[in-house]
């Protein structure tokens, strides 16, 4: 691909000794995510007044959610691929403002097929842009790998913290068609500039992974090489034991995660609270995930991956029996640790299982097991509470499955990489 301008400026500023481009990397990767997952999260605050305007069940507004991860989960293999051959820059600028204008559309819907259609397409940029940040942060990082994942994932919860109450006073105030649209304007804007500071790979600009030169000692360069050329394909990973303990471990993720957060604002008001006090329960439970990406990124160790399993399943024990304001805070505490450190350690095991070799492949096939659960998951909570009038059968299912996540992450073991 011809280098532009821009690009030629970059490549002198980034091959100077005190610079590293992988830096701007993981700060545009962090400006995405923080928009991207930070609206998306926001979903449940929409629940509510949907229903009120519409009469439709809460389980076929959830759907939506749903329908989402089913694409999802079919499209992060092929956006692995995508990325694996035309680089990060194209599939997150192409797919990733597909979002912005789903948001834009979703303020005029009038029908329930309408919303579940356009909202489907909130799809393609999750997977594209979860894909293509997380393959190409471990082709620029080897070293700091888990720690600049961490941070790029701390987005997530900042987002969350930022986008949740944003949403609910712009509901309140001005209703929920302009507030759809505000965040559709956000999110064109704060997805595609960012998006076009993409590299593939730290070679392009004649440096190694972490910053190191081209005047690195010989062994260290050596080492490197065979770090980012080196690992399994998707088709030697299938074949181990580790990979389907991986899948199992990425599915108990991705259920744990979104059987809970499309419908925690609305859980909340069933409790008697407000809008407002469910959008502050998401807040919570998104920013705190920050602590555990952050600790978790420096530590990266199985004893902390067993941890956050550990955490999540006492979480949704205290969270299905208490009813104060001060109880639900202190799960979305808590449940938020637990899951941004299970985010940022889910994506350095498999790298450092399967090396990088074929990483946006293999990511695609694992997170392809997470999106099937977190379709399910939420679907699942919705059509229960629509029949039991309780969300306890998820609460009940979730605890289940952050326990066999412990079980799990404790007996994961590194496969050999060639």
């Amino acid at each position: 691909m011809p280098q532009t301008i821009a690009d030629r400026a970059a490549l002198s500023k980034s091959s100077r000794p005190g610079f590293y481009y992988g830096y701007v990397i993981v700060a545009a990767g962090f400006i995405i995510w923080f928009t991207v997952w930070g609206i998306h999260q926001s979903f449940g605050v929409f629940l509510k007044p949907l229903l009120e305007e519409f009469t439709w069940d809460r389980a076929d507004v959830v759907l939506a959610y749903s329908i989402v991860g089913l694409i999802q989960a079919c499209l992060n293999i092929f956006m692995g691929w995508l990325t694996d051959r035309l680089g990060p820059r194209f599939v997150i600028t192409v797919f990733g403002s597909l979002a912005g204008i789903a948001y834009l559309l979703l303020s005029r819907i009038t029908e329930l097929w309408q919303f579940q259609l356009i909202f489907s397409l909130t799809a393609i940029t999750n997977s594209a842009t979860m894909i293509a940040l997380m393959a190409t942060i471990a082709r620029w990082f080897i070293k700091k790998q888990a720690f600049m994942t961490s941070i790029v994932q701390a987005g997530v919860g900042l987002g969350g913290f930022f986008f949740a109450p944003l949403t609910a006073w712009l509901v309140v105030t001005y209703g929920w068609r302009p507030a759809y649209a505000v965040l559709g304007i956000i999110a064109l804007s704060a997805i595609i500039i960012p998006g076009l500071l993409f590299r593939r790979d730290p070679r392009e600009i004649g440096r190694l992974p972490d910053g190191e030169t081209m005047s690195t000692g010989a062994e260290t360069r050596q080492r490197i090489a065979r770090t980012q050329v080196g690992g399994l394909s998707l088709r030697q990973a299938i074949r181990t034991r580790p990979f389907w303990v991986l899948v199992a471990i990425f599915f108990a993720f991705g259920f744990c995660r979104s059987t809970f957060l499309p419908h925690i604002a609305a859980y909340v008001q069933d409790a008697g609270f407000t809008l407002t006090d469910g959008a502050n329960v998401i807040a919570i439970l998104t920013v705190s995930s920050i602590l555990g990406r952050l600790s978790m990124g420096r530590v990266g160790s199985r004893a902390a991956f067993v941890a956050a399993f550990a955490l999540t399943t006492l979480s949704l024990v205290w969270g299905m029996y208490t009813r104060q304001i001060w109880g639900l805070y202190l799960f979305a505490f808590a449940f938020g640790i637990g899951w941004g450190a299970q985010a940022v350690l889910r994506f350095t095991a498999a790298a450092q299982t399967f090396g990088l070799a074929s990483i946006g492949l293999l990511l695609g096939a694992l997170t392809f097991a997470e999106s099937l659960a977190s379709a399910g998951g939420s679907y699942f909570a919705g059509w229960a509470f629509d029949i039991t009038g309780s969300y306890d059968p998820a609460f009940i299912s979730g605890i289940a499955i952050s326990l066999a996540g412990v079980v799990l992450t404790w007996r994961l073991k590194t496969a050999p990489i060639p």
